[in-house]
């Protein structure tokens, strides 16, 4: 079957957070909203036809997750990874958030640290702070238009602090994002590696997420951190889902694997506490996904490669005061618009009242992100072409 991506599909009155959300966000109903990381297409064809079928039941009570769907994980993830995951390690929880609370709440004490690599996907604060814990950041480097992992500093994190009270490190957890939220990055299986072995040595339990796993462009591979080795896997607990690559979010249904029982058990405690499972449409959707949606997926990527290139040919060509740090894998470019000498506060007005889109400022990923903007280009490329041409119009009336 072909798809249209092309297609212009009206989503306001749709409850949609991204469209109906505008003028409560951005403070103008005008603005062009290319900001949260869902999609402006229509989903695969099976997966509508799997939520219609479960809702022609009638009754949507509380849902236990199918030893179909399960299998359905377990075959995707030995087909895309050659992964060999056992069924016992798979857990299903109504999003990714929910989970990284959960294992936050397992697996740190308050006063303990959590690490991260700003500038990243800006929950991941929430989540720390709210379970009484302290953030550390690995802050990425940017290195000609090129995001790498500073493993130097990364080190110097579990040195005792030179002070009257030298005590050892108290980071406890990681939370890997990969592929990374903003900048793109696909990590390496040499970087992963030598990253998992610094954690490791220093007893910090990695958990990983890579909701954007199965969204990554030619020339890159994603490769689960989980997957390296088995002393990798029982350090580690792993976030994934369906929902940013087929498009799903809505449904909030991930899946969540831990191989380590003690660990599992933990974690299963604690999410027995905050929340039961997902709905019964996002487990009837991962499924159809999982097993029929890899011909809608292949044409995606062939699309969003496409508006990649656009978006990047444009940018060099009309709005070359802004650089377009290009992503290896997501469907989210990090844009840097330092060269036009703002602040934070001041872009952000900017890209707001005079260019009329709706971006997310890049300083809520960090403070390394000041300067930066995130677009999402998951849409049509007629919508893609009107938010930069917006941009374009913009910075050419003040330079």
């Amino acid at each position: 079957m072909k798809y249209n991506f092309d297609e212009v599909v009206n989503r306001r009155g749709t409850g949609s957070l991204k469209w109906d959300g505008v003028e409560l966000i951005f403070g103008d109903k005008d603005i062009l909203p290319m900001w949260i990381a869902d999609m402006d297409f229509k989903v695969a064809k099976p997966i509508t036809d799997a939520i219609l079928k479960r809702a022609e039941h009638a009754i949507y009570g509380y849902t236990t997750v199918s030893d179909s769907l399960i299998s359905a994980v377990i075959d995707r993830l030995k087909l895309k990874y050659n992964w060999d995951v056992k069924p016992e390690w798979i857990i299903f929880t109504p999003g990714v958030i929910p989970a990284l609370y959960t294992a936050i709440k397992a697996l740190v004490s308050v006063g303990d640290s959590v690490l991260i690599q700003e500038p990243v996907y800006y929950p991941f604060f929430s989540v720390i702070r709210d379970n009484g814990a302290h953030i550390v950041s690995n802050d990425l480097k940017l290195i000609n238009n090129h995001y790498e992992i500073d493993f130097d500093d990364l080190e110097m994190k579990f040195l005792p602090k030179k002070d009257l009270l030298s005590e050892p490190s108290r980071i406890k957890a990681m939370i890997l994002c990969n592929p990374h939220n903003p900048v793109g990055r696909v990590y390496t299986k040499e970087e992963l590696t030598k990253m998992g072995e610094i954690l490791i040595k220093n007893e910090v339990v990695i958990i990983s997420d890579e909701i954007h796993c199965e969204i990554v462009y030619n020339g890159h591979r994603h490769i689960p951190f989980a997957s390296i080795s088995e002393e990798f896997a029982n350090n580690s607990i792993t976030c994934m889902s369906g929902s940013k690559t087929f498009n799903i979010a809505g449904l909030e249904t991930s899946i969540i694997i831990i191989p380590k029982e003690k660990l599992r058990k933990r974690f299963i405690e604690v999410k027995g506490r905050l929340f039961s499972t997902p709905n019964p449409f996002g487990l009837v959707a991962t499924e159809s996904a999982f097993r029929y949606g890899d011909e809608w997926l292949s044409q995606l990527l062939e699309y969003l490669e496409e508006n990649l290139r656009f978006l990047i040919d444009y940018v060099e060509k009309r709005i070359p005061k802004v650089k377009v740090i290009k992503p290896e894998g997501t469907y989210l470019a990090w844009l840097d618009f330092r060269e036009l000498g703002m602040d934070e506060y001041t872009l952000s007005e900017f890209l707001r009242n005079k260019a009329k889109v709706g971006l997310d400022d890049g300083y809520v990923f960090g403070k390394s992100g000041a300067g930066f903007a995130r677009l999402n280009f998951a849409c049509p490329r007629v919508i893609l072409e009107e938010g930069l041409r917006r941009i374009e119009k913009a910075v050419k009336e003040i330079i």
